[in-house]
């Protein structure tokens, strides 16, 4: 099974905290998430391009390609 890596490379695991590199639009509203915005314990689907992660009650799914590993 492949691994999910982060924008530099960084294996991720389940429960991780990544941080955003990149401002992004959250798709069908007006919230943008800004660079540096930390995500706690994230999950990881069965595709690995892709986090799965809370805000809030919401539950966004993110590309690995705009997050980096929180140390």
């Amino acid at each position: 099974m492949s691994e999910t890596k982060d924008c530099n490379g960084n294996v991720l695991a389940e429960g991780d905290s990544v941080q955003l590199n990149k401002d992004l639009k959250l798709k069908g509203s007006s919230v943008t998430y800004k660079i540096g915005t930390v995500f706690k314990n994230i999950r990881l689907p069965s595709d690995t391009e892709t986090v799965e992660c809370r805000d809030g009650k919401t539950t966004l799914v993110l590309k690995t390609m705009f997050l980096k590993k929180r140390n």
